[in-house]
């Protein structure tokens, strides 16, 4: 049931400049957790270097971060209704910093995946609290639209950020730099935001149900882990039993806040068509997105020579892309309408995608930056109404909650992207024939091949880089083709479940 703002409330909204200096620390924190992410696919080569993990312990740091963030934002979004969405988001920006220290100084592939769980933690109290503050400082709705759109601006500029920084850190430094540029970002946070950001909570919360939380994070771990390594392994009986025990977890998780006077999170939201489309176009759009970021970041330094700064800003594009849409999306979907714009958001994505199955060892720098221009801009449409959708589904005292299902959603597609198609270029890449003396490790990543090829003759290093490298273009090219098909489904499927969803230009108050 929708009420009208008070009028404290109103005067709250009319008369507090500070919300807008109070977005800008929100936007600190994503700008963070954004530039983490594409930090890591840069430092890739490097840290294969110097750690060697095979490929699948590759693909574990790539989305171990993910996997355990997913796992456990519902429930800390929960938590910051509970207990305070200020105080548990400058709580985590602390431990984020801390535990940055333990990935920069990593010294075995099992350290830094474990190092990279710890940082998922951490960042799982961060993404919900953000957004949630969000939705409880800006009543307006245009104005609420135009703050969603400026955070999602802010998580695609920690795109362009992260390559340029990692770049001109990694040319200078030793790969663990990239993640102490956490330390001096998180140290502002706490300061300016401890100082400017109002506290906000459920007044009437309920218990935070532990058993939900174990349920939640033991769900989504299991089902994702499961989908990944049977993306690169195939079927055994393990893996299988993982998906069993993720899927029934999650069906426990779903019964458990049926019957729970104050749920962690109202699953009967997903009745509604438009809150379950907005939810499953922020997957899809992510996956896209982040599967195509984790190999183009490999295939620019390794298959084309690039340095990593030179790699950094080629993928400039993706973020310009999606700040110019974040920025224009609200007052595009009030135009013509939600569905059509996500819907097309998604078949952008997609025709980018279709585009990259031609892609070659010598491909031209043209086709890939506007690529990655329209794929950002599909992104940033998509996104950025999407969750404005979700966020405004529910009553304000449970913001972290619907934040926190948005950011699900967010961090799902991270990992299945590098999961889904990254297992695919893997799959492929590892069927390549090298000369006579190519070691295992070659044929583990392309990055291990290029270490390999230092150890060996003039000749056999050529044949081996050019098997390598022509086996992992195919790679790229192949999973191109799966990541456009599902998103062009995706992008059907989104115009009929998002039809008749519109934005609300009311303040909601429930």
């Amino acid at each position: 049931m929708t009420h009208p703002l008070s009028t404290a409330e109103q005067a709250g909204t009319q008369r507090a400049p500070g919300r807008w200096i109070a977005l800008g620390v929100l936007v600190l924190a994503v700008l963070l957790v954004a530039v983490d992410a594409t930090v890591l696919g840069l430092a890739t080569p490097y840290l294969s270097e110097d750690l060697q993990p095979s490929g699948t312990q590759l693909l574990w740091i790539g989305d171990g971060y993910s996997f355990v963030l997913a796992g456990l934002l519902i429930s800390m979004g929960s938590l910051g209704d509970r207990i305070g969405r200020k105080r548990l988001l400058l709580i985590g920006a602390t431990l984020f910093g801390l535990v940055s220290i333990l990935n920069a100084y990593a010294q075995t592939p099992e350290m830094m995946i474990l190092a990279r769980a710890l940082l998922g933690v951490a960042g799982a109290t961060l993404m919900p609290s953000t957004l949630a503050l969000i939705r409880n400082l800006f009543h307006d709705p245009r104005e609420r639209s135009l703050a969603i759109g400026i955070w999602s601006a802010a998580a695609s500029a920690g795109m362009a950020v992260g390559p340029i920084v990692g770049g001109v850190l990694l040319e200078h430094f030793w790969w663990g730099s990239v993640f102490l540029i956490n330390l001096p970002v998180m140290a502002l946070l706490v300061v300016i935001g401890f100082k400017m950001l109002p506290e906000s909570r459920n007044p009437s919360p309920g218990p935070w149900d532990l058993p939900s939380v174990f349920l939640s994070l033991v769900g989504m771990i299991g089902v994702v882990y499961a989908v990944k390594e049977t993306a690169s392994e195939g079927f055994s009986w393990l893996i299988l039993a993982a998906g069993v025990l993720g899927v029934a977890a999650l069906y426990g998780f779903v019964r458990r806040q049926r019957a729970l006077p104050v749920p962690l999170v109202d699953v009967s939201l997903f009745r509604n068509r438009g809150f379950s489309g907005a939810v499953l176009a922020n997957v899809l759009t992510i996956l896209g997105l982040s599967g195509l970021l984790f190999f183009l970041s490999q295939y620019l330094q390794l298959v084309q020579d690039r340095r990593p700064i030179e790699a950094g800003i080629a993928e400039l594009p993706a973020a310009a892309g999606a700040v110019v849409a974040g920025l224009v999306a609200g007052a595009a979907a009030r135009r013509f309408s939600v569905r059509a714009v996500v819907s097309s958001g998604l078949a952008a994505i997609g025709l980018s995608l279709a585009a990259l199955t031609t892609l070659a060892q010598s491909t031209g720098y043209p086709l890939i930056g506007t690529t990655l221009l329209v794929v950002g801009f599909g992104a940033g449409l998509s996104f950025t109404i999407t969750s404005d959708i979700i966020l405004t589904a529910v009553p304000k005292e449970q913001a972290g909650a619907a934040s926190a299902v948005s950011e699900t959603a967010y961090e799902l597609g991270t990992a299945l992207g590098i999961a889904l198609l990254g297992s695919v270029v893997t799959n492929i890449y590892q069927d390549f024939t090298g000369p006579a003396g190519t070691p295992e490790a070659a044929h583990e990543s392309l990055a291990g091949a290029v270490v390999a090829a230092m150890h060996m003759p003039a000749d056999a290093a050529a044949a081996l880089l050019a098997a390598a490298r022509e086996s992992f273009v195919d790679g790229v090219a192949l999973a191109s083709g799966v990541g456009a098909g599902l998103l062009l489904l995706a992008s059907a499927v989104a115009w009929f479940l998002l039809r008749g969803q519109k934005l609300t230009n009311e303040p909601v108050e429930h």
